[in-house]
């Protein structure tokens, strides 16, 4: 019964598309390369309802990147190229074959294990021309790049060997600002907080933290309080702005405890 419900949804979602292909003037004239910029806003909202932990938040984001999963196949039926049956079955396909340990005799007891065998698998299925790190999208977030980049550098063995060892080369990387700071250029500074930055990134990978989302979490905290400094000078009658810097790190010793 609950399977029924699904592909009943399935299928409703697919001629809702099709009627709106044939007959709103919008959705006549889209693209692939029309919609690909909402399509990346689409993700972004997702991962906001996610880091609000908003489930109808999710929900609402999920179908939204539905309908462009819906949208992209039938642009992709329309040329000839595919449908929405192809994507799906080709993701199974995909799914089956990356996961040996469930469909095949190969052993993974841990998730790093079941990491290591998908990362060779992706390997070995890409284009060798690409190499490694040839499957990490380009248009990518700097720092989620970062993050993939250092992954897939490791699922070669290219990893610091102790996790600890990577603060000597934040350590490092620090030194080299500081010396820039001092007698570089503006390019060769750029360079070198690019190169702390790069190696923040794996730290956090090492010690399984998620970088993009805890400085989203700092981002937030960082606003929050700032937001709570404001107020607080206003309501004594101040703009923050006239406030002298010892003042101004009261208040937000104030917003601090408060939370």
């Amino acid at each position: 019964m609950e399977q029924d419900k699904r592909l009943a949804a399935t299928a409703r979602l697919l001629e809702v598309m099709n009627t709106l292909r044939r007959e709103c003037p919008w959705d006549r004239e889209q693209t692939f390369e029309s919609l690909r910029s909402n399509t990346i806003e689409e993700t972004y909202e997702l991962a906001d309802a996610i880091t609000d932990a908003n489930m109808e938040g999710i929900k609402e984001e999920l179908g939204d990147l539905l309908l462009h999963v819906a949208f992209y196949s039938k642009l992709g039926e329309e040329a000839g190229a595919f449908d929405f049956a192809e994507v799906a079955d080709a993701l199974c396909d995909k799914l089956i074959y990356r996961h040996p340990h469930i469909y095949g005799d190969v052993h993974a007891n841990t998730p790093d294990e079941v990491k290591e065998n998908w990362e060779a698998l992706k390997l070995r299925k890409k284009n060798r021309k690409s190499g490694t790190l040839g499957g990490v999208p380009r248009s990518l977030p700097a720092m989620v790049k970062a993050y993939r980049v250092g992954e897939k550098a490791a699922a070669t063995g290219f990893d610091w060997q102790r996790r600890e060892d990577v603060w000597e080369k934040v350590r490092e990387e620090i030194g080299e600002v500081e010396a820039e700071m001092k007698s570089g250029t503006a390019a060769d500074l750029e360079a070198e907080f690019g190169d702390l930055l790069f190696a923040l990134v794996n730290a956090c990978r090492l010690y399984g933290v998620d970088p993009e989302s805890a400085l989203e979490r700092t981002n937030k905290k960082f606003i929050r309080r700032f937001n709570s400094m404001e107020e607080r000078a206003a309501a004594r009658g101040h703009a923050l702005h006239e406030l002298s810097p010892e003042r101004m790190e009261e208040l937000w010793q104030e917003a601090k405890n408060e939370e």
